[in-house]
């Protein structure tokens, strides 16, 4: 497999690199996740629309 599976599509850095939102897209399904750092302590959650149904990058 020559391309990777997850793709970043934004990032945004805050206070010196030390919080950081990213969003990646998972490109067998389309969905899109949220990656939030905080220092030293890391999340990873699907976005999700107002039906709570996950969002979909593009194709």
């Amino acid at each position: 497999m020559d391309e990777k599976r997850f793709v970043k599509l934004y990032e945004q850095n805050e206070f010196r690199g030390s919080v950081s939102s990213e969003i990646w897209m998972d490109r067998e399904t389309r969905v899109c996740y949220l990656f939030h750092i905080f220092g030293e302590t890391g999340g990873l959650t699907p976005l999700l629309n107002a039906d709570g149904k996950p969002v979909l990058g593009p194709l």
